[in-house]
């Protein structure tokens, strides 16, 4: 019986790795892009509804400080999302590197490596959270009249830290081995649950912001059963078991080598927001609701275009390990006029849109203005940002920790706070604080552009042209 059971899980494994092989390997380059960026877009879509829905329901409570309490939480909630991009990014570009490779145990080895110590950090981060909830706050820009509020959400919000380390490294993991539209149905049952939650505990409940930190933990839970299941069914290779736990091997060394520069993109993300939520509240709380409100606005071309730069990664990583740099340069190709076409399309649709969707968000008037004047600015970096995430992903599917690490501390750190901190001296205007976000993206784009170039020749020197 032991025998029979080996047997069939072999059968079954060998069942997936033909799957994969068809989509990474075989398919037409525009097929297995548009196959691998399209559920990544629609669950990018999905985390962005679920941003948007706190703060919209939040804000049909007419009361502007609760916006900013959820805004001025918003960096918390990204370190949190940083340490699954730490394992998903990280486990997925060397995951799709071994499946390219053929070393299929390695690749469970480290899909359980990254759920058990992500888990683990999870349950870590809960508790400090309860303990230094509203030092936090404090910290991270709230004011006396909003970190009531904001200590509310994160005390709340603290619970489903676990689930939500889980649900976004396997929302990533999933896909390496090709399984993008698993990946993508994920990231939709969980956001549609907190996005159906939202208006019964805001609103009807009158839970206020408990009620937006409450549907947020439950939907991670559902998110996180759900990759649990897939990835205990025979439709994975990959492994959540215990006895495939392993860091040695360069398990831990590999996942981190490209994990942690991705992970600090997002922690300077927090940090920056951090740094610009303290910036902007010398003009006020309404000036703050009006950022919180306008970044999200910028999401949603921002998003969509980070939904298409991690579709392609384990593409990229599957071309990289199998040695084929005809098909990798063929993706990298298709896939930058993709992402240029597509951010000139968001790029318009955002400005255009901007008037509505800040008012759906602020009703107060003073909050609007900032709010609407501010989302255009950010909209400027629209027309570079996908050659921007496309570069980015590219760099870390070869596995190149050093450019992914200065491109990852270079745009929301060492180009953002520089550039943030002389505006503030030299202009003195609210305007021209949010004005530092675009002029970095620009500078960052062009380094990314040189960082590939300077990758591609020391990593791609070994491949064979075809």
């Amino acid at each position: 019986m032991a025998k029979k059971a080996v047997q069939d899980k072999v059968t079954q494994d060998r069942a997936v790795l033909d799957k994969t092989t068809e989509i990474f390997r075989d398919a037409p380059v525009s097929k297995a892009v548009i196959s691998n960026v399209v559920p990544s877009i629609i669950s990018m879509l999905m985390v962005l509804v679920y941003n948007l829905a706190d703060t919209f329901f939040i804000g049909q409570t007419h009361n502007a400080l609760m916006v900013a309490a959820v805004s001025v939480a918003t960096p918390a909630f990204l370190l949190f999302m940083a340490v699954g991009m730490l394992f998903g990014i990280g486990g997925t570009s060397l995951i799709s590197r071994m499946l390219g490779e053929g070393k299929h145990e390695k690749a469970k080895h480290t899909s359980s490596f990254c759920f058990w110590t992500g888990l683990g950090i999870g349950v870590i981060a809960m508790v400090v959270i309860w303990i230094f909830a509203r030092p936090i706050c404090r910290t991270i820009g709230a004011s006396d009249d909003t970190i009531g509020y904001a200590s509310q959400y994160l005390n709340i919000v603290a619970v489903g830290i676990p689930f939500l380390i889980v649900s976004n490294t396997f929302s990533n993991i999933i896909r390496s081995e090709g399984n993008a539209k698993t990946a993508m149905m994920g990231m939709i049952i969980g956001n549609m649950i907190n996005v159906v939650l939202d208006p019964v505990m805001i609103l009807l409940l009158d839970w206020n912001v408990a009620g937006a930190a409450i549907a947020t933990v439950i939907g991670n839970i559902f998110s996180a059963g759900f990759y649990l299941r897939h990835l205990v069914s025979e439709k994975s290779i990959l492994s959540v078991r215990l006895k495939d736990y392993k860091m040695r091997d360069g398990v831990a060394k590999g996942v981190l080598a490209i994990g942690v520069p991705a992970s600090l993109n997002n922690i300077l993300m927090s940090v920056s927001n951090i740094i610009i939520n303290n910036v902007m509240a010398a003009y006020g709380d309404m000036a703050v609701a009006g950022l919180g409100v306008a970044m999200k606005v910028n999401m949603i071309a921002v998003m969509l275009l980070i939904g298409l730069g991690t579709g392609i990664q384990p593409l990229l990583g599957y071309c990289y390990g199998a040695g084929n740099r005809k098909r990798y340069l063929s993706v990298l190709k298709f896939s930058l006029g993709l992402a240029f076409s597509l951010s000139i399309v968001m790029t318009v649709i955002c400005y255009c849109g901007a008037g509505p969707l800040v008012k759906a968000f602020l009703q107060d008037s003073d909050a609007f203005a900032y709010g609407m004047s501010f989302a255009r600015i950010y909209i400027y970096s629209g027309p570079v940002l996908g050659i921007l995430f496309v570069f980015i992903n590219a760099i870390q599917s070869t596995g190149a920790s050093l450019p992914s690490l200065v491109l990852s501390i270079s745009r929301q750190g060492l180009l953002y706070v520089p550039i943030l901190l002389i505006f503030r001296e030299v202009f003195d205007s609210a305007r021209m604080l949010a004005a530092a976000q675009p002029v970095t993206d620009y500078l960052a784009a062009a380094l990314s552009v040189v960082l590939f170039v300077f990758t591609y020749r020391k990593y791609f020197k070994h491949f064979a042209k075809n």
